[in-house]
């Protein structure tokens, strides 16, 4: 009965958001001692406080592109346009143009290539979060590039690991460098 409420939950999301989420049914499937610790991390994933919502999502936008440019990018650059970010401002990123008009975004992009990528500039940057957004914002950022992360690893981790594709923001189409 639990199962079948999970996955009914599962495929009311890939409807809702055009998501193949086959390696969550397989996890519901397996364990599900490994769903609830699953789903708590979930909780952690969608933390945001004391961030601009254009930094938080730059920064989790381009850590998943550190791991991924198909499908778990796009749920979050979908996301981001469903919760008020400007497509244009995604688009930007997308391209490696960092907007400083938008200096959030701008920040929240370089912070999350910068910490996703182990640079050597990510302690500086992450420094530099906690002079713009107070420690409340700084852990928001860490734990939006993190959690991130870890979507497109267990995906690969369970033979579900996408290959790129062109992402689609508002009308347009963009084709990412695995590298942006």
């Amino acid at each position: 009965m639990m199962r079948a409420l999970l996955h009914a939950l599962i495929r009311k999301f890939e409807t809702a958001r055009g998501y193949d989420a086959a390696y969550l049914h397989e996890v519901v499937d397996a364990s599900l001692r490994a769903t609830w610790r699953f789903l708590s991390f979930e909780r952690m994933s969608q933390h945001c406080e004391g961030v601009p919502k254009e930094a938080w999502f730059a920064a989790r936008m381009a850590a998943t592109l550190s791991e991924d440019c198909g499908p778990c990018t796009q749920l979050i650059v979908d996301e981001a346009v469903r919760r008020g970010v400007a497509p244009r401002v995604l688009s930007m990123l997308l391209r490696g143009q960092l907007p400083e008009e938008h200096g959030d975004a701008a920040f929240g992009f370089r912070y999350g290539k910068a910490v996703a990528g182990k640079a050597a500039d990510a302690s500086l940057l992450a420094e530099e979060a906690k002079r713009r957004y107070g420690e409340r914002g700084a852990v928001s950022l860490a734990f939006g590039v993190a959690t991130a992360r870890v979507y497109p690893a267990l995906k690969r981790g369970l033979a579900h690991g996408a290959v790129c594709q062109a992402l689609t923001v508002g009308r347009e189409t963009i084709v990412v460098e695995r590298s942006a």
